[in-house]
């Protein structure tokens, strides 16, 4: 008996690249100015008050006064400027295979650069420290309760909270008051954003693409693009990969850059740690000659830095050219970062190490993920035992607090426990700490 294979639907970028707009489909879109559709996305993104709620929210050091260290909007900008890099690299290619019209090729960088810049938008405050505390919460704290109320699917949404699948509930999202669709982006743009493109129920405690409030509209921006599914779960946007290559590439990096700008690390480890990436570039030469020419130490940290990303940048671009048959198949599971030259992925484990070790265990990195985790538990205690008992006094004050277009009055308790979490995961480090000392009686307001 001969072995059946099934054929393996490859994605189309001619449907892949769509200018259709969630919650404006059946509207025609006059092109208004200069800008594309994507250029559009861009923008609305970079304008929006969620975009710059990032200014303070950590990204791993706590925010401080006087140096100043990456936050969530700085990451988000620089990795916009690594992914519009990666997109231009890609348009060249699809147009010299003639895949795509330079008119829609020439987009991907946009596309890819919008997706950067929203990529951490779901992000609660105080870090990663910020999504364990709200899914410790539900699993350990008052939340468990909850459990015989909830689907399994709703559950897990809770249990494994993650920033990815927040992030496009933020945009996809109709808040009350505001339009349909939440920011009514392309269909291309909040695809490239979703790098799990499936429920919490597939993930098994790991990350997930959208909650259950999500599920439909994901699927309908899925079947327009035509991305195919795999053993019961959509593949990703081929764009995912250069989104994820963006910030894999950064955010390892910059956190090396930022140690030495606080004195966690001295330049000459800086130096180790950066340096042997390029030990067998035909141009060393020049770079040590670069490097002893100049004497400032945060110059030379900077140069390395820079010269480190364009690396991994090309390395990362090569990968996804190297594996294009599988990645438009769906079948390729690796992320870019993963799978570059040997010699760089070695580099790459030495900093990974020293970063575990040394900057995400640093006391203060530390203080900040326990004082988060104390205060996001708070404030969804408070809120959620005030919705509850709604009608009384106390519970009408603390109601009052959060703003109109969260619907805590829906009369499914998932999207009312969903709104609190929009509500407290959409705060500001700042904002979060202040409202929790003043519940607490630590900080009272002057009146008069």
């Amino acid at each position: 008996m001969g072995t059946t294979h099934l054929k393996r639907q490859t994605m189309k970028w001619t449907e892949l690249i769509c200018d259709t707009r969630l919650g404006l489909e059946n509207r025609k879109i006059e092109k208004i100015d200069h800008r594309s559709q994507f250029q559009r996305d861009h923008d609305r993104i970079i304008f929006s008050p969620t975009f710059r709620r990032l200014q303070n929210k950590t990204q791993v050091f706590p925010l401080p006064g006087s140096i100043f260290v990456h936050n969530r909007l700085t990451h988000s900008l620089e990795v916009s400027t690594v992914g519009r890099t990666l997109g231009a690299m890609l348009s060249s290619e699809l147009i010299k295979k003639e895949e795509l019209s330079w008119e829609k090729a020439s987009e991907i960088g946009a596309i890819v650069g919008s997706a950067c810049l929203a990529h951490d938008l779901g992000n609660p405050p105080f870090g990663h420290s910020g999504e364990h505390a709200i899914s410790d919460f539900f699993k350990n704290h008052y939340g468990q309760k909850y459990k015989e109320l909830f689907t399994t699917e709703q559950w897990n949404d809770f249990i494994q909270f993650d920033g990815n699948a927040n992030a496009f509930r933020l945009l996809s999202n109709q808040f009350i008051g505001r339009r349909e669709g939440g920011f009514a982006l392309t269909y291309s743009t909040l695809a490239s954003i979703v790098k799990y493109p499936y429920e919490s129920t597939y993930t098994n405690k790991q990350k997930f693409g959208f909650f259950q409030d999500q599920k439909e509209t994901y699927i309908k921006i899925a079947n327009l693009l035509g991305i195919p599914k795999a053993n019961g779960k959509y593949v990703r946007h081929p764009l995912v990969y250069l989104v994820e290559a963006a910030d894999d590439i950064c955010y390892q990096i910059m956190d090396i850059e930022d140690a030495f700008k606080i004195g966690i690390l001295t330049y000459e480890r800086v130096e180790e740690f950066l340096l042997p990436f390029h030990l067998k570039d035909k141009n060393i030469s020049n770079i040590n000659k670069t490097l002893t020419s100049i004497e400032d130490k945060n110059e030379k940290v900077s140069y390395l830095r820079s010269i480190t990303i364009g690396k991994l940048t090309n390395e990362c671009f090569d990968q996804f050219m190297a594996h294009y048959s599988n990645i438009m198949e769906g079948i390729h599971q690796t992320p870019l970062i993963k799978t570059i030259s040997q010699g760089s992925i070695q580099c790459l484990e030495k900093i990974h190490e020293v970063s575990t070790k040394e900057i995400y265990m640093h006391r203060d990195v530390v203080e900040i993920q326990i004082a988060g985790h104390k205060i996001i538990t708070s404030l969804l205690d408070r809120f959620i035992r005030a919705l509850e008992t709604k009608d009384e006094p106390y519970a009408k004050n603390m109601l009052s607090l959060i703003p109109k277009q969260y619907d805590i009055n829906n009369p499914d308790t998932y999207k009312q426990i969903l709104a609190i979490v929009d509500y407290v995961s959409g705060m500001t480090d700042v904002y979060a700490l202040e409202l929790y000392r003043r519940m607490e009686g630590i900080s009272v307001p002057a009146f008069y």
